[in-house]
């Protein structure tokens, strides 16, 4: 059946390559896990978790138990780390389909314990990732509640601490003073977990923003000291998309992100070309009114597709390889644009929202710069009825 024209390209060569640079500037036995979560950003889990597995990828970082369902079944082989941890109900599916949860609430490991003790699981036979609350307050065990959450990995449990696991919340601002009292605090956290005569193999802290800024060696360095390996964890970086640094940007960053290579290409075509006079209203309340005799082309995606409505009068897409201004307000399924002074445009004329056309581009930022979000909200608000095709 032919579709509505409106699908995303998912260059999965270049996400394996992202990868294959992102685990070259690791220090050198620092684990990279693929962060797939929300659907590979939005990118498509079951093109892009099996693309980072052929990379090199030995682990695989969800949301849910339900993507970790999902990538299983994509990647037989690989370890996948579920990075909110379960739910009531979700432990007998973890165990079974051989997920590792990040925990931290006494319930999810009363959950996972008794999954495995269901199933009579040996002692220290259930790997689980302990989050530590490092100063985000978000997920993770406080110091507070650090020796409880210990006292309870006896010889007799079935479940082990394999990874101690922490965020770093400002790893792109380059003073690094948030991130160094993060350490701190996740080096009192280890003192204990040492005390309680614990020795977990994972030290899992640091994504994108580690490593394009060259901290990746001294994460791992800090690993080594507790006699752990560094686990990074890029999600961004992986899609071909540096973040952005404050205040200034490390020269180690602009280089990498000369080397990352996009992943994702949004594309539409044009439904229709219409004239109008001036004096015509273009979209829901006025919004927009022509000033001249203008040509419109009307577009099939709209803010239901991801198309952010705050882009509407503000924003270019890239037809015939030039840029033509959204004019109106983006509706839930239809856009127009000001084609007026682009020759020859035509129903069928391929339109790039997000992506390269001859030699103009349009990034991730700039829609996010445009519509004062982040690029990773435009990736993961691409709506599931957009078909992802592998190019």
């Amino acid at each position: 059946m032919t579709m509505r024209p409106c699908w995303v390209e998912i260059a999965t060569q270049s996400l394996e390559d992202n990868y294959r640079f992102l685990l070259s500037i690791a220090a050198g036995d620092a684990e990279v896990l693929a962060t797939v979560k929300a659907d590979a950003y939005g990118h498509s889990l079951s093109l892009c978790a099996p693309a980072a597995v052929r990379a090199g990828a030995r682990w695989l970082g969800v949301t849910s138990v339900e993507e970790a369902v999902e990538a299983r079944a994509l990647c037989p082989q690989a370890r996948i780390l579920i990075m909110s941890g379960c739910f009531p109900g979700e432990g007998a599916a973890a165990l079974q389909r051989r997920l590792t949860a990040v925990a931290w609430e006494p319930w999810q490991l009363d959950e996972l314990e008794a999954a495995a003790r269901s199933v009579g699981a040996q002692p220290g036979s259930v790997p689980i990732h302990l989050e530590i609350d490092t100063g985000m307050s978000r997920q993770g065990v406080s110091p507070d509640g650090l020796p409880a959450a210990l006292a309870r990995f006896t010889a007799e449990n079935p479940l082990r601490i394999e990874g101690v696991l922490t965020h770093l919340y400002a790893a792109d601002e380059t003073d690094g003073r948030a991130t160094q009292e993060q350490l701190a605090c996740l080096d009192e956290a280890l003192i204990r977990i040492a005390a309680a005569g614990l020795q977990p193999e994972w030290l899992s802290a640091g994504a994108s923003a580690t490593l394009l800024n060259g901290e990746a060696a001294a994460l791992a360095n800090f690993a080594r000291r507790w006699a752990m390996k560094a686990m990074l964890r890029p999600g961004l970086s992986l899609y071909g998309v540096a973040p952005k640094f404050e205040p200034n940007e490390p020269s180690a960053v602009a280089a990498a992100r000369q080397r990352l290579k996009p992943v994702l290409t949004w594309k539409t075509r044009v439904v229709g070309v219409r004239a109008v006079p001036a004096g015509a209203v273009v979209g829901y309340n006025g919004a927009f009114v022509a000033t001249e005799p203008m040509r419109l082309a009307l577009l099939p995606v709209g803010y239901a597709d991801g198309l952010d409505r705050r882009l509407g009068n503000r924003f270019s897409l890239l037809v015939r390889g030039q840029r033509a201004p959204l004019v109106g307000r983006i509706s839930m399924d239809l856009a127009v644009l000001d084609v007026t002074e682009i020759d020859g445009v035509r129903a069928g004329d391929e339109v790039v929202i997000l992506g390269s056309q001859g030699a103009e581009t349009i990034s991730a930022s700039d829609h996010a710069d445009a519509a004062g979000t982040i690029p990773w909200e435009v990736f993961t608000r691409i709506g599931a009825r957009v078909r992802r095709v592998a190019v």
